[in-house]
């Protein structure tokens, strides 16, 4: 019983965090929650980078009512001095008896210390508590402070039939109205957009987080390109504070180069959004992380209209690009499938 109540208030601990999406980066996105009596007396979450951490908001948010009581945390409190004092020194003065964490800090600098310390001042802790679904709320993050590289989130709207436009690129929209607010989620929560320099021809997307208006920070945008032909009428160039950089990866070294310096720049997510030949390349130079398809009830057609992923024609269907931990949901008249791809193939031919 104690487990499932766990999970239960590691879960509202997630509700807490989610609220800080798209602003904590490069922090993690954290929620805490305080319980006692098996009610939440406190609640806390990050909000951006520089603010107080989620720990110490709960607490505060708590009061007295911390005494004796269970703080829940989706991932492991600091205990090193950064722009905020430890966590791990307030939880210990706030007479918080249990501490129950998510997953431990990826940073293998810190990872467990901040537990480690805390059982030494006489305070129980529990790990590993709804683990998967803290790994996935901070996958970006995980991925940067681990490899020091973006996270790369493939996302593509397309057909039944596997198509993203027509022969001559006519692309809107194939997906509907809930599809392209999820969209509009994925750029909040990415530090760069890249598509194709086609797409930008065609589309002539913003790359911009549309919705709510005003949002408080856009992603970088990166265009991939060899010619750097581009309208300079181009919707891209709208913003004078934050216009496009052109990016051009012709082997898998290079593409390597360009995550690394990215990582650099505390870009933790990127999202690919298209054309075809930018997912193909993306997948043949093995940086693909996740993929994102949404997949609308039409059915196109034709041997020219043009394939979600294009690129080189395989010799066989052991070249596919295998997927895994799949998951499938509706997304108003739409599909969503998710995954990860967990084996590649070269493409030489």
């Amino acid at each position: 019983m104690a487990g499932n109540l766990h999970n239960h208030w590691m879960r509202k601990a997630l509700t807490e965090a989610r609220k800080g999406w798209g602003r904590t980066s490069p922090n993690p996105l954290v929620g805490a929650v305080v319980v006692k009596n098996n009610r939440i007396v406190g609640r806390g979450h990050h909000r951006w980078p520089g603010d107080h951490h989620a720990e110490p908001q709960a607490l505060n948010d708590a009061g007295e009512q911390a005494q004796g009581a269970s703080l829940y945390v989706n991932l492991e409190p600091c205990c090193t001095f950064g722009r905020r004092p430890p966590c791990t020194t307030a939880i210990a003065e706030s007479g918080i008896e249990h501490l129950v964490v998510g997953i431990t800090d990826p940073n293998p600098r810190h990872s467990g210390r901040g537990i480690q310390w805390l059982r030494e001042h006489g305070i129980s802790v529990t790990t590993g508590v709804e683990q998967q679904k803290c790994r996935v709320l901070n996958e970006a993050f995980l991925c940067w402070i681990t490899k020091g590289r973006p996270f790369v989130l493939l996302k593509m709207a397309m057909t039944l039939d596997g198509k993203i436009a027509t022969a001559d690129g006519q692309s809107k929209w194939i997906t509907g109205d809930k599809s392209r607010r999820k969209v509009q989620r994925l750029r909040q929560w990415s530090d760069a957009v890249m598509v194709g320099a086609e797409t930008v021809r065609l589309d002539d997307p913003s790359l911009t987080v549309r919705s709510p208006k005003k949002w408080p920070r856009q992603p970088a945008k990166l265009v991939w390109t060899r010619s750097g032909d581009i309208p300079s009428d181009s919707r891209i160039f709208a913003s004078p504070e934050n216009l496009p950089r052109f990016v051009s990866t012709d082997n898998n070294t290079e593409w390597r180069e360009l995550l690394q310096n990215l990582g650099n720049q505390q870009i933790t997510a990127l999202l690919i959004e298209g054309g075809g030949k930018l997912a193909a390349a993306a997948f043949n130079a093995g940086i693909v992380d996740k993929t994102a398809f949404f997949m609308a009830p039409k059915i196109l057609g034709g041997e020219h209209t043009r394939p979600a992923v294009a690129g080189a024609d395989p010799a066989s269907l052991a070249e596919a690009y295998k997927l895994e931990r799949m998951d499938a949901q509706r997304s108003g008249e739409d599909l969503l499938i998710t995954g990860y791809p967990s084996a590649y193939v070269h493409r030489t031919h």
